[in-house]
Parts: C-alpha cells; structure tokens; sequence
C-alpha cells in the first residue's frame, strides 16, 4: 500500500472512493463540491492524504485549512473533514495510518492544529490518536411567539442581498476588537463570507450584508420543530445591537420558525434566551503549539465561536 499526498488529478478517484464508502444521503459528492471545500478556500488548499493500491484510490483523509487567531497572533489550522476507505479495503487500519501521516506532515510544516467536532462513532478513534476534548460547544436558544409559527414545511428559499459597497473596514475594526479579549477567533474578510456563505454549494443560506453588519442562516428542520439557525452574526462596533435582534425575529417570523438558535459569541443577546451545553463535542489536537497555548485551547471559554465556524459543511 502506498501513502501519499493527493493533488487535483487524483479528485476522481477520491469521490469514486467516497460515493462507495459513504454514498451521497448526508451530502453531495462532486468535482464541485470537493473543490469548493477543499481546493477554493480562501484560508489555502486542504492536506490531503491518499492510500492507494495498485496506482488505484482506496482510501481518503482530508484536513481542511483554517485559521484562528489570538491578538495579533494567527494559527495556522485544520478542520478534520472528509474521510473515507473503500468498502473492500476496510479493516486494515487505513484510516489511522492516513491520519497520523497527516498529522506528521502538518507537524513538519508548522501547522498548529487541528479541531474538529466528531460524532459518537468517530470520536474515540480521533481520541487514540491523541486529540482531546475541549467541552460540548455552548448554543444559545430563544423561542419564538407562537403566533409567528407557521406549518409550514419543505425547501425554502433564501434571498441573499450582497450590498456591494460593504465596506472592510468594518470586518477590520472587528476583528480588533475581538484581538483585545485575547480569545480564539476566525479572522474574517469579504472573501471568506461570500466563500463561505454566499457560494457554498452544500447549504444554501439566507445572507444580508451592508457596510454596517453581516448576517447569514437558514432553517433547521428537527422534526417536531423548526429551528432558525444563525451561523453568523457580525456588526460594526458601533452599531447596536438591537438592530441585528430585530433583523432576526423579522427572519423568524418569514420562516415561521420556533426556535432561533445562535453561538453565545455571536452578540445578539436575546432576552428570553437560554444558554447551554446543547452543541456537538469540540476536540482538538496539536501539532505545533506552545505548552502555554496548548492549555489554554482546552478551554472552551478560550473559544469565540460562530456556529458558522464549527458547523458541519
């Protein structure tokens, strides 16, 4: 069996490798797609590592790049994404060998680390390999008038009004701001909202942006509810917060939803709202980190999340 790394030739046999192990209910796998999330992003290329036998793709280990940055300090990052081995090739520890290779060349390379929110199945393999558990990430959950409540169901779709003029310095004064608490964060500009929100093809999400604030979600549908889901929340220091509260129950109520759910980090602070340990587990594993640093990222009170930035997509 050989191990290396994968490069844009080898895209079809990766999603030849990923439709037989994974099939195409939890998302879509195409040439598109992968490329969207793995080869346009604006943080870089993704790492990606193949097993192959006989010159044929059997199996797939994708680190997504990212970035977090405390103060003026910005992490170099991976999200622990796509991962899969070919039916026939299972039960020969490939998967291990595909992630710790992957782990060794980032090391090598100075990438800090890695983070990532596996489920139940996934998690104690992930644990084995030395990642480690910061906490269930924290959702905050306001409820919705029941006369804004709609049954309504199925596809929706959300219009997206990109102001043009929108200005950087906004996202600039921000991200100051959120440099002076000294926590982890995303550092965002134009191009990583119109990437990550705008043209994702895995999710479609309802998007306002203006000079003053930026705002994207879409509904949840849970079943015996419908959930509006904020994945991200960001406005001008300035500006107050009333107006990104109203913007969104005026969403809410459009989607006739129950629930709005959004990061506590997000700055909208619902009255009526409750805050809990509601998310996924947050794990995280370094490659490159001062022991200060490694410590501290640990911590979920050392993360500034969106629900954007953890968000499975």
């Amino acid at each position: 069996m050989e191990i290396r790394e994968g490069t844009n030739k080898d895209i079809p046999g990766i999603l030849k490798v990923l439709k037989a192990s994974l099939g195409e209910t939890s998302s879509r796998k195409t040439e598109n797609v992968w490329r969207f999330k793995h080869v346009d992003n604006p943080f870089g290329e993704s790492l990606v590592l193949l097993a192959l036998e006989n010159e044929e793709v059997i199996g797939v280990r994708a680190f997504m790049r990212w970035q977090w940055q405390k103060g003026e300090e910005v992490f170099s990052a991976f999200r622990a994404v796509d991962t899969a081995t070919h039916p026939d090739h299972q039960g020969k520890g490939i998967f291990k060998k595909l992630t710790l290779k992957a782990l060794e060349i980032g090391k090598e390379r100075g990438d800090n680390f890695v983070f990532n929110t596996p489920n139940s199945q996934s998690k104690p393999g992930y644990l084995k390999m030395g990642w480690k558990e910061v906490d269930k990430l924290k959702v905050s959950l306001r409820p919705v008038n029941p006369f804004f409540w709609k049954g309504r169901n199925g596809k929706y779709t959300y219009p997206t009004k990109w102001n043009k003029s929108g200005s950087p310095d906004f996202l600039k004064a921000l991200q100051e701001e959120k440099a002076a608490t000294g926590q982890l964060f995303t550092p965002k500009n134009l191009e990583y909202l119109c990437w990550r929100y705008v043209k994702n093809p895995l999710q479609d999400y309802h998007v306002e942006a203006t000079p003053d604030y930026f705002l994207a979600g879409y509904v949840k549908d849970q079943g015996k509810f419908r959930e509006l889901r904020i994945s991200e929340a960001l406005k001008s220091p300035g500006l107050p917060e009333k107006i990104l509260r109203r913007e969104v129950k005026n969403w809410a109520k459009k989607y006739g939803v129950q629930v709005i759910s959004c990061s506590p980090d997000s700055g909208l602070d619902f009255t009526c709202s409750i805050t809990g340990k509601f998310g996924p587990v947050l794990t995280f594993r370094d490659m490159a980190l001062a022991e200060n640093d490694k410590q501290k990222f640990l911590n979920l009170d050392s993360w500034a999340y969106s629900t954007g930035d953890l968000e499975l997509f």
